[in-house]
């Protein structure tokens, strides 16, 4: 009797909530084509599996408890340049996207998508090319318009630790006192403030404190 073909695309999965990442496993489980080769919780865990799995994919959220997954995913593309990375998450503004691609994404799918678009982008990222859900290229296109960039009304959303950041810069901590008060590295804190101005497109931390009072983001 003919055995089953092994599966062909060792895939990692990486995301802060256990039953959505075991419900993802669920999923991929019945598919072939896709071997889930580890469950990861936060961005040390992923980079440690990158290492030990030898994951062909990655399935990467942006908000991970311990660092930005724009930071997790330029630290697997540097190391594991074989590794195609992911981005699967809720957030489809173009900031978010850009962010990703720029830093080694080969796809953005949002949360919502369905078990076939799923498939066909660890599929398409897998032969090496890239991968946008609809929704996601939709964002992009009228991001690039010339109106939403002279748009001083749009304010991007933050990511959950960028808030915590911007919130005790706000308070006058120090790099020092975010990182140890967040149990992060301060690189990790450089990292989120660098993406604080980006997006808030303000000069300095002064620029960050007087738009955060004035759009009042953190109400």
């Amino acid at each position: 009797m003919e055995m089953p073909s092994e599966p062909t695309i060792r895939t990692l999965l990486v995301d802060d909530h256990q039953m959505f990442i075991d419900g993802l496993a669920a999923i991929f489980s019945d598919i072939d084509e896709i071997q889930v080769v580890g469950k990861c919780l936060n961005g040390a865990e992923a980079l440690v599996q990158c290492q030990m799995a030898n994951p062909q994919v990655v399935l990467l959220d942006i908000n991970l408890p311990d660092m930005d997954g724009v930071e997790v995913c330029k630290k697997i593309t540097a190391t594991h340049p074989d590794i195609k990375v992911i981005a699967l998450t809720t957030h489809s503004e173009g900031s978010f996207i850009s962010s990703m691609l720029s830093n080694g994404a080969k796809g953005y799918v949002l949360k919502n998508s369905d078990k076939e678009t799923l498939q066909q982008a660890i599929k398409t990222v897998h032969q090496g090319e890239t991968f946008l859900g609809e929704e996601v290229t939709q964002a992009l296109i009228q991001g690039i318009m010339p109106e939403n960039k002279r748009s001083h009304t749009h304010i991007p959303k933050l990511t959950r630790r960028e808030k915590e950041v911007l919130a005790l810069i706000v308070e006058e901590y120090t790099t020092q006192e975010i990182a140890d008060k967040l149990f992060i590295s301060l690189n990790t804190v450089e990292t989120h403030r660098k993406n604080l101005l980006h997006k808030l497109n303000v000069r300095n931390t002064a620029g960050l404190v007087r738009f955060t009072v004035e759009h009042k983001l953190l109400n």
